[in-house]
């Protein structure tokens, strides 16, 4: 009788799946630490955008401009942001999300050149102009970089990380940027030129990360024919709430990134940078730490959890500032952070988990432009309108406009909110 072969096709085939074992779990190592870096720079990058916040009275007392012109210069931010979402934020579907990230760091490097040249109210409108189109191509590129590498690394694992992470990368940095501007400025001199400097280097260093991170997307045999961003986050109401939800948040985080701190240096008689700074970093920490705090609610008590906190964070912003309290300034602004942040989590998630892959990169170009069409358009209405009233009268017809579009979203909500229990 033969010997029994040890061997065969089932054998064979088995062997090969061991063989490539240690394969697949390096390639979800290198994800999983790409995941990581590509967070790091989104923090890093958010950050430097949030740079001159604190520093706007500085620049105020060096080129005696106005509150108003304060508001003009955020909206030139706003408006690059805009621009580059509709023209850029959606081409790293087929050009690469490393390419796409690449060129938004060589444009806030840019950026950083303009503001170390020289701190004149033109320089200073052109390079608030660059930094907003680097963080368009950057905002939507770097979230759908995110989740691939999230899945990448997890394979059929919940969203929850990938949720958490992107959008307090987005608005954790957004916070950090201004606390750490104003300790520099404050404590280390160079106030004008020393915060630029340090982020010149740290965007360098994610240019170098990104190079050794792998890429999600497989390029195409034929390039799509180019066309600039549709307008539009999803199709049907949810799309619409989310879109809505994004532009509220952003409205906020728009208000204490803009006149607030002038408010803190003038009104309440706190020339700190390192205050100032301070005060931004407790919005934006608030709204990162509520995004974790909130990631085990439902889809539906998460919505209503963010809408309720941001308006009772406006309501007490109305009164203090009519008492001119810092404290009071505090606790709005932590309140109506936190639930920003809560609302615009929900709006990245739902929208990343219902974009086809492939358009996934436009999807979220598309909440970001709605989004920052909130940052750019509230905040300049508070700045005109604070030339025919004071800044508490304005402040107060800013926080009425939030209110009615947050009555509007939770009516719309009541019905046809967001299902996901992720």
């Amino acid at each position: 009788m033969p010997p029994t072969s040890a061997t065969g096709p089932g054998t064979d085939r088995a062997s090969a799946r061991k063989d490539r074992a240690p394969e697949r779990r390096s390639a979800a190592r290198r994800y999983g630490a790409g995941f990581w870096t590509v967070a790091a720079v989104f923090v890093t990058a958010m950050a430097f955008s949030t740079v001159p916040t604190p520093l706007y009275p500085l620049y105020q007392a060096h080129d005696g401009f106005s509150t108003f012109t304060v508001t003009v210069v955020f909206a030139v931010y706003a408006v690059g942001v805009l621009i580059s979402l509709l023209l850029a934020g959606h081409v790293s579907d087929w050009l690469g999300r490393k390419k796409v990230m690449t060129s938004a760091l060589a444009l806030e490097l840019l950026a950083a050149a303009l503001f170390l040249a020289t701190p004149s109210l033109p320089v200073l409108i052109v390079a608030r102009l660059v930094t907003g189109l680097g963080v368009g191509m950057l905002t939507a590129t770097a979230t759908a970089y995110l989740q691939e590498l999230h899945s990448a690394h997890r394979p059929g694992a919940s969203t929850r990380r990938f949720e958490i992470v992107s959008t307090a990368a987005n608005i954790g940095g957004l916070g950090l940027g201004p606390v750490a501007a104003g300790v520099l400025a404050q404590y280390l001199g160079a106030p004008l030129r020393l915060p630029y400097a340090v982020f010149v280097v740290l965007l360098l260093t994610g240019v170098a990360a990104i190079a050794l991170t792998p890429e999600t997307v497989h390029k195409p045999e034929v390039r799509p024919a180019y066309r600039p961003q549709r307008v539009g986050v999803a199709r049907g109401e949810r799309g619409h709430l989310a879109a809505a939800a994004g532009f509220t948040s952003m409205a906020v985080f728009g208000l204490f990134t803009s006149v607030v701190p002038g408010f803190v240096g003038g009104t309440l008689h706190h020339p700190s940078r390192a205050l100032a700074g301070l005060v931004v970093f407790a919005v934006f920490g608030a709204a990162a730490a509520a995004q974790t705090g909130t990631g085990r609610l439902g889809a539906r008590e998460r919505w209503y959890v963010g809408l309720v906190a941001q308006a009772l964070g406006m309501a007490v912003l109305t009164v203090g500032i009519h008492l001119a309290s810092l404290r009071l300034l505090l606790l709005a602004g932590i309140t109506a952070g936190a639930g920003a942040g809560v609302l615009f989590k929900s709006a990245v998630g739902h929208v990343a988990d219902t974009a086809a892959p492939a358009r996934r990169g436009e999807a979220l170009a598309g909440l970001f432009l709605a989004s920052y069409l909130g940052l750019a358009l509230l905040p300049v209405g508070l700045g005109v309108a604070s030339r025919s009233m004071s800044p508490t009268g304005a402040t107060t017809c800013f926080t009425a406009v939030v209110l009615v579009l947050l009555a509007a979203v939770a009516v719309r909500t009541r019905h046809r909110g967001p299902t996901r229990t992720h």
